[in-house]
């Protein structure tokens, strides 16, 4: 399928991914609408900083996928749907793990059913890799159990498992990317990247951070935005669950190290109480194999775990203004 000229509908569009395929699916030339969760103070997230040309020629809606009635207005008319809208902090899922099921599975639940309703061409549903829990075993394939760790990779397992139904019971032509860590410009500092990144530029002689024995798979936003875009354009993807990742592995202390010897800065790191995970509840080590993507898309990831390190700290170089590094976030 060739993206261009076709209508597209990115959901969760001002957030950290959305915002950068919003733009890769602008210059593929496609007609986008752009989804912002509303909000009373005319933000439109990460999209408010596009190019002005992009801006110009996008469509941006603000609303809630919770309500289905809106969700319906906004499928209606579109051939392709790209679903990023999620809640996706964990620690913030143990404080409010009802609003998680309210986004993250009724909202699935109201985009695949006027993905249905309307008989779009495609819909991509994104996952996460956190639905798999502490690997059982490495490299992690699709077939790998999943495992709900915290209240927010349940939400996710259920939406997954909402959107693949409609493809078996209607044949809705449903499609789901599994992204490991994605990392790169204008990512929150809920994520560790970030919230090395931001403290070491920002001067701290001592940077706080949670465990730094987790391993992760480490994947550049544009890797990540490929990876949407591949599983949009072939037909093998329907009906299949693809795993998106970098097929390497990084600690947190190799990637605090990594990071210092990028921003040249001197630091020592404190490991605090309230950035740990319950001990059930903390994922140790997440590995990607990424051989079905191979298979089915040709897809392999063009930016190496550094080079994307080098292009994510010069961006936040330039954009500190819009962090906080003495707050934790949730």
């Amino acid at each position: 399928m060739n993206l261009k000229n076709k209508k597209i509908l990115v959901t969760g569009a001002d957030g950290f991914i959305g915002s950068h395929l919003t733009e890769r699916l602008f210059s593929a030339g496609a007609k986008v609408r752009a989804l912002s969760c509303y909000n009373s103070f005319n933000s439109w997230g990460w999209l408010d900083s596009l190019d002005g040309g992009i801006i110009k020629n996008i469509e941006i809606v603000s609303g809630d996928i919770k309500d289905p009635n809106f969700t319906r207005s906004i499928v209606k008319g579109v051939d392709i749907v790209f679903h990023l809208a999620a809640l996706i902090a964990i620690p913030y899922s143990y404080v409010a793990p009802d609003s998680y099921v309210q986004t993250n599975i009724t909202g699935t639940l109201n985009v695949v059913s006027a993905a249905k309703e309307f008989g779009i061409e495609k819909l991509v549903h994104t996952s996460t890799s956190e639905v798999y829990g502490t690997a059982l075993y490495v490299p992690i394939d699709e077939n790998h159990p999943l495992q709900p760790q915290s209240p927010y990779s349940a939400s996710k397992i259920g939406a997954d498992m909402i959107a693949l139904s409609f493809y078996k019971s209607f044949n809705t032509p449903v499609a789901v990317i599994r992204p490991f860590n994605t990392f790169g410009p204008r990512q929150s500092m809920r994520a560790v990247i970030p919230t090395i990144i931001v403290q070491a530029l920002s001067g701290k002689k001592e940077i706080k951070l949670g465990a730094l024995s987790p391993k992760r798979d480490f994947n550049f936003v544009k890797n990540t935005v490929e990876g949407f875009i591949k599983i949009a354009e072939s037909d093998n993807s329907t009906g299949e669950i693809i795993n998106i990742g970098s097929a390497e592995e990084h600690s947190i202390s190799e990637t605090v190290e990594l990071i210092k010897k990028i921003t040249g800065a001197s630091f020592e790191i404190s490991c605090e109480a309230e950035r740990l995970r319950a001990k059930n509840s903390e994922v140790e080590r997440l590995l990607a194999c990424t051989k079905k993507a191979e298979r089915l898309l040709n897809w392999k990831p063009p930016y190496s775990f550094e080079d994307g390190l080098k292009e994510t700290v010069e961006w936040f170089k330039n954009n500190l203004k819009y962090y906080k590094a003495d707050i934790y976030n949730l």
